[in-house]
């Protein structure tokens, strides 16, 4: 007998089941209309301070003046928005599946991970104002370097969460695996790979948005195109509301991007117990 039989029988149960259902309701509502009040108030807040303190348009615009450029100069926009995207992604690319690859070698190349850890964490200390200029230099002034520095940004927390998803193996399962005679490849695929894909999503999420954040700052060394450079443009022509619009359709962009690797992370990790936070 199913539970909404019981419930039909019981009425303490179908009162129960009522509470519930109406419950979960509440906590879904909650969920989508908190966030829409928050960037509500915040608007709201803007729009009062550019008011209250009279704020000269060229210091700072207001959210109506910010929305009428982003309607009026949306063909712009989206024409810069595709240069940085497609170095995001590109970056985005090439970084996790170096880190991947690299932290599988670590793994089962301990002397490999001793010897050149430090050099990864030095590499990745260096600011990435200070490596943009040094890869425009090596890469020329095209889209190799804006790539390669989204690449390096995403490189270092992927290849840390990697590391430490496919070593934190249950040492049962791990016994069990060697007792059944699994090769290395069957270990690999079976056990430390499947243990790794929760530490790689949270990688990846994080690589999303730190992606287009080095896409942008690439195209402020040298770049006539992309958000950076329009952002650049902007600034030097006292033109705050393009300087809002460009920073609201790169964030916007940014956002699309990490909730697409969400929506990977529920398709493909499917043993993990929802978040309810």
């Amino acid at each position: 007998m199913t539970t909404l039989d019981l419930a039909g029988t019981d009425p303490g149960l179908a009162a129960a089941e009522a509470a519930y259902r109406q419950s979960h309701r509440r906590q879904l509502w909650r969920r989508r209309l908190l966030p829409v009040a928050g960037i509500a108030g915040a608007i709201a807040l803007w729009a009062f301070v550019i008011w209250f303190f009279d704020v000269k348009p060229f210091i700072a615009p207001s959210p109506i003046l910010v929305l009428t450029t982003l309607w009026t100069k949306l063909d712009i926009l989206l024409l810069n928005l595709l240069p940085t995207a497609i170095e995001a992604f590109s970056g985005f690319l090439l970084g996790n599946i170096a880190a991947i690859v690299i932290a599988t070698v670590f793994v089962h190349k301990k002397a490999m991970e001793e010897a050149f850890f430090p050099v990864v964490v030095l590499v990745n200390t260096i600011p990435v104002v200070a490596k943009a200029p040094i890869l425009v230099l090596l890469l020329g002034n095209g889209m190799e370097p804006k790539i390669a520095i989204a690449a390096l940004i995403c490189f270092f927390p992927t290849l840390v969460n990697m590391v430490r998803g496919l070593e934190s193996v249950n040492p049962q399962a791990m016994e069990l695996m060697r007792v059944l005679s699994a090769s290395k490849t069957e270990i690999f695929f079976k056990l430390r790979l499947r243990n790794s894909l929760p530490y790689l999503f949270s990688a990846l999420k994080i690589a999303a948005s730190t992606a287009v954040i080095g896409a942008i700052v690439g195209e402020w060394i040298g770049s006539t195109t992309g958000i950076g450079a329009l952002i650049i443009q902007s600034t030097y022509n006292f033109d705050s509301a393009m300087l809002y619009a460009t920073v609201l359709v790169g964030s916007a962009f940014s956002v699309l991007f990490f909730v697409s690797i969400v929506a990977v992370e529920r398709l493909v990790v499917r043993w993990q117990p929802a978040n309810n936070h």
